[in-house]
């Protein structure tokens, strides 16, 4: 059974290092409902790198037992083989173990990183911004810079910074907008939701799929805080009020933004702006739930291949 598992699980792996990633890239229907679309990247995230060190490891153990619970066991048990052990079962098992290594280290220390970067900017921001003037917040922080510039440093002491240049060129209604986007990316811990996808294209540079998956994840959760600030705005057109402070904080922000920030001007501007400006039928309540349902069975999927032999043997 472990041969065939193994199997199984390296096309489960190939699938969701290229054509599934590409698949959902493409499609028109995330743009409709980011918070769903970003539920099934993660989903792809993780079952694609179980599946990959699940199938290594299952065809590395595959000598020492009939389901992979039995085979852990007779390895580390250091009992012998019930077939013949060749060079590519050791070689498996150190594929196996290495990509384990790296992917969960890169994340861990992507972790680190940011968070260090975070903290670094949050104590030179502090030196030199002031409590908000003329915000709909109080607990918005102003820097004084001439161009419009808006972002956010998440973290255990988050911030939400506004350039005095922004006050002065948006109105009020904007400037509450783009408030609303910032509080957006704190309270849904959308840096938490890009933080495996900057791991996974750190570890696999070479892999196109992460490259993709790590903008399109980017692009969503932007998309996911318009949503979520829409909600908050008032106003006869609170969507052509978001679109119109995106464009000008774009327009003149440029690349001022510290690292590991989350700003308004985030992601795929053209794309947010014509999403705002001329809004998709939201996702239908049966296209939401075969979404999950797929985004849950792929979580599944590797998990009962892994256990599927163990379970034909009870």
């Amino acid at each position: 059974m472990l041969p065939a598992s193994a199997i199984a699980l390296g096309v489960l792996a190939a699938l969701l290092a290229w054509p599934v990633p590409a698949a959902l890239a493409r499609a028109a229907w995330p743009r409709r409902d980011p918070l769903v679309a970003l539920v099934c990247w993660q989903a792809i995230g993780l079952a694609g790198g179980l599946s990959i060190i699940g199938a290594l490891l299952v065809h590395g153990l595959a000598p020492w037992g009939h389901s992979l619970p039995e085979a852990w066991w007779h390895w580390v048990s250091r009992q012998p083989a019930q077939e013949a052990v060749r060079g590519d079962h050791w070689v498996a098992q150190t594929l196996a173990a290495v990509l384990a290594v790296e992917l969960l280290g890169v994340l861990v220390l992507s972790g680190v990183r940011t968070a260090r970067t975070r903290r670094r900017h949050r104590a030179l921001l502090e030196l030199v911004v002031r409590p908000g003037v003329a915000t709909p917040a109080a607990e918005t922080l102003l820097l004084d810079h001439p161009a419009p510039v808006a972002f956010c440093i998440p973290g255990v002491r988050p911030l939400l910074v506004l350039s005095s240049g922004m006050v002065d060129e948006l109105d009020g209604a904007q400037v509450e907008a783009v408030v609303a986007h910032e509080r957006a990316h704190l309270a849904e811990h959308h840096h938490l939701l890009l933080l495996p996808f900057v791991a996974w294209r750190a570890a696999l540079p070479v892999l196109p799929a992460a490259d993709r998956a790590h903008d399109a994840v980017r692009d969503l959760v932007e998309m996911r805080a318009d949503d979520v600030a829409l909600r908050s705005l008032s106003g006869p057109d609170p969507r052509r009020t978001l679109a119109a402070a995106i464009v000008a904080v774009a327009a003149g922000a440029g690349g001022q933004l510290p690292d590991g920030a989350l700003a308004v001007t985030g992601g795929a501007v053209a794309v947010r702006v014509r999403r705002l400006l001329a809004p998709a039928a939201p996702l239908p309540a049966a296209g939401r739930w075969a979404a999950l349902t797929c985004a849950l069975a792929l979580l599944l999927l590797p998990t009962l291949l892994l256990v599927l032999p163990a379970l034909v043997q009870l």
